[in-house]
């Protein structure tokens, strides 16, 4: 059956690659509906697409899911990463009822404060050394397609679960490891600076809950590996979900129909619909979502 949540957070799907899992995506979107949507950065891969265009029929399907939800009143708010930065340039406008920020301020049913962003400011080797990270990006997507033909031998060989390549690789590194471990230093430190109470981040493609430093170290993995999304529960509960594809046995199809509202919400007014040219529009934010200023 389909979960009603309050809150849906992904990030790092890469739309353009293909790498990009979205008919997975598309099915954990059969089976979860939400109040808000948070797209947390490198939604959309320009950096590959400078060399090679992939874009699916799923890939975009999901585009028109989206867009179709943000009409029907779902609250969707994007926040750009570093792989799809030139839509910072479009920071405080909205496309088609998507808002876009640099970064936010969401409030937790439970009154938590959490930052939103991607997290590529917190990465030494993004901001100092982009040649760097563009070569680690190119042998990142090598293994991930190599791991689509091995995932395909596992199934002619009806093997159970599903196996990462470039999981495994990240693991037995050392160096990406460490890497990790300084990048959530550096995000969480930054958090508790703003007295907030936890951050939800994407970037690094290593989904995670956890108490680190006295924070709530939320990140969002991604959908070209490992398949993870966060999920926020309407007592403030968050929950890490990792994706398999499979959808149950008897699901409708999904109508993409205005989610159901909670007596205690006041219910939302579906907007108009969306012209055949998006036009940006500014932006004014709602009462549990702060937009951050950048200075």
């Amino acid at each position: 059956m389909i979960e009603q949540v309050r809150t849906i957070f992904l990030s790092d799907i890469h739309l353009g690659t293909r790498a990009c899992q979205a008919e997975r995506l598309l099915s954990f979107l059969r089976c979860y509906h939400s109040e808000k949507i948070f797209l947390v950065g490198d939604i959309v891969d320009f950096w590959a697409m400078s060399r090679s265009i992939h874009w699916t029929a799923a890939q975009n399907t999901f585009v028109q899911k989206i867009l179709k939800r943000a009409r029907h009143g779902v609250e969707v708010l994007f926040i750009p990463g570093n792989h799809d930065e030139a839509l910072r340039g479009y920071v405080g406008t909205s496309f088609g009822d998507i808002k876009i920020e640099r970064e936010a301020v969401h409030t937790l049913a439970d009154g938590r404060r959490f930052l939103l962003i991607h997290g590529d400011e917190y990465d030494q080797v993004t901001r100092h050394h982009r040649w760097v990270a563009v070569l680690g990006d190119i042998a990142y997507n090598l293994l991930v397609i190599l791991n689509v033909w091995l995932s395909l031998i596992r199934r002619l060989l009806r093997m159970p679960g599903y196996w990462s390549l470039a999981g495994y690789a990240k693991r037995q590194v050392k160096s990406a490891v460490n890497f990790i471990f300084d990048f959530e230093d550096s995000v969480v430190h930054a958090v508790k600076q703003r007295n907030l109470d936890g951050v939800v981040c994407g970037h690094i493609h290593a989904a995670a809950i956890r108490d680190h430093l006295g924070v709530c170290y939320v990140n969002c993995g991604d959908w070209v590996d490992s398949c993870t999304a966060i999920v926020e529960h309407f007592d403030g509960r968050l929950e890490l979900i990792h994706w398999t594809g499979e959808v149950p046995e008897g699901m409708p199809e999904d109508t993409d129909q205005p989610p159901a509202k909670r007596p205690q919400l006041e219910s939302n007014v579906s907007s108009p619909p969306m012209p055949e040219t998006f036009v940006p529009q500014p932006v004014t934010a709602s009462s549990s979502i702060q937009p951050l200023s950048l200075a």
